[in-house]
């Protein structure tokens, strides 16, 4: 059950991370999630060779999670967490974390939203290329889902509080991110991928 743990604790954590941004060469600045996401896509795809099925439970199973995570944040250990790192002046991330307290029920959705659509068509890019090579199938989706993981996310987040060509910016940087991390991942895939996922 190491796949699909990897692949929860990643979506969790990129999550968490969303609104703690880092300068990112031509691109301004891009969340520290956005690294961790990078993962998740890949991470989906490890899962495949269990079949559709389990897949989407686990997807499902991550939205789910991921909003009471986001949720408790909000209402109950997050604004705490804030006080006690602007009490040790850390302002990167009270600054951080206090965005994410302040716009999280956007990003509740947001997250919800992007990961159901974005992992469904991760999914469904991924099945129709099971028969061809392990880097062919995780590269050719990741194409598809990244960007509109990333293209959703934002806009539901984060339009109207960021200005268009910040907005812009993130996302495109994030879509570089994401691909780039999400490949080198790749190179590192489990004995069972080597062979064709399963057809169910």
């Amino acid at each position: 059950m190491m796949p699909p743990l990897i692949y929860l604790l990643a979506v969790l954590g990129a999550n968490f991370t969303a609104t703690l941004f880092i300068p990112f060469p031509v691109f301004g600045q891009v969340a520290l999630g956005t690294f961790i996401f990078g993962i998740t896509f890949t991470q989906r795809d490890r899962m495949h060779s269990r079949g559709r099925p389990f897949v989407y439970k686990v997807i499902f199973l991550s939205a789910i999670l991921n909003l009471i995570f986001l949720w408790s944040f909000k209402h109950f250990w997050g604004p705490p967490l804030v006080a006690w790192l602007e009490f040790a002046d850390n302002l990167w991330l009270r600054d951080g974390f206090g965005n994410l307290v302040a716009s999280s029920t956007r990003v509740f959705i947001a997250s919800f939203v992007a990961i159901i659509l974005a992992e469904a068509t991760d999914t469904e890019v991924y099945h129709r290329l099971r028969h061809r090579s392990w880097l062919v199938r995780v590269s050719r989706s990741n194409a598809v889902s990244i960007p509109l993981d990333s293209m959703l996310f934002n806009l539901i987040a984060f339009a109207g509080i960021f200005p268009w060509p910040m907005l812009i910016s993130i996302a495109f940087g994030e879509v570089i991110v994401k691909f780039s991390v999400g490949a080198v991942y790749a190179l590192f895939r489990p004995p069972e991928e080597a062979a064709a996922p399963a057809a169910v």
